[in-house]
């Protein structure tokens, strides 16, 4: 009877523990300009995993980050402990590193993270900075794709998932996020062009160089403003090599395919 009641017990609290659930809670860092997220793995198995948890949300589905069959979340003071998030992905073939937004129903202005394995240990690394931009809820439009490889979060940071780099992106002025809607990037992908109030702010993410270039209301029109700079501006180096646009010169002819999509 003793021995009986002994296996009950024990079964009991071995099916307490397979269900209870676990946990992590990481704290995140800043970014390191052009840190690599790319780690390989020896195994499937030591992967992340990104495992849907509720559907219907205000946000859309909502999902958990695992690594190991352990739920990662993040403690990002003063702001609430992190569970879920909201569309993430991953950044590489190997599964080693996501990009995450956190799903706490405010929308697109909701932080980002990069969750990441780092020798076999996950690391948490914050997508925000600070910004008092007069317009900022106007140009906080979220993970926006700008290539087939390339997001641009918030006109803050540079995300390519080839290589699972992620890279700053210099400020007009560094209390506030750029203030311009992104338009399009040169032929190596390198130069973003956004359309501000009376200018086209150009910023090479990699080299972290920027030229404001001023251009008439005309030109701004938003129904043309495509058009009008590749009929009107041409890409050209400057002596770094590095590719901004600059106005049509006449002896110069505009090759089309010069204009990144």
């Amino acid at each position: 009877m003793k021995t009986t009641l002994l296996a009950l017990v024990l079964s009991v609290i071995l099916f307490s523990c397979k269900q209870e659930k676990l946990e992590k809670t990481y704290t995140p860092r800043a970014l390191v300009n052009g840190e690599n997220f790319n780690e390989t793995t020896k195994s499937k198995e030591d992967a992340l995993k990104i495992v849907k948890i509720d559907s219907g949300k205000k946000d859309g589905d909502v999902y958990a980050v695992t690594f190991k069959d352990t739920s990662i979340y993040i403690q990002d003071n003063p702001k609430p402990l992190i569970k879920q998030f909201k569309a993430p992905r991953f950044l590489n073939t190997q599964k080693t590193a996501a990009i995450v937004q956190v799903a706490d129903g405010t929308g697109l202005v909701s932080p980002f993270y990069i969750v990441a394995l780092k020798d076999e240990v996950p690391k948490v690394v914050k997508l925000n900075q600070e910004s008092n931009g007069a317009n900022d809820s106007k140009f906080t439009v979220g993970l926006q794709e700008i290539s087939l490889s390339t997001f641009l979060i918030n006109n803050d940071f540079v995300v390519t998932i080839i290589n699972g780099r992620v890279y700053p992106v210099k400020r007009e002025h560094d209390n506030e996020r750029i203030q311009g809607k992104f338009l399009l990037n040169s032929a190596d992908r390198a130069t973003l062009v956004f359309a501000m109030d009376k200018s086209l702010y150009q910023v090479n993410y990699l080299t972290g160089e920027t030229f404001n270039l001023p251009v008439s209301a005309e030109t701004l029109n938003p129904q043309t403003i495509i058009k009008n700079i590749q009929q009107n501006f041409t890409w050209q180096k400057n002596n770094k090599g590095t590719l901004f646009l600059k106005e049509y010169d006449n002896d110069r002819i505009i090759d089309i395919s010069e204009f990144g999509n």
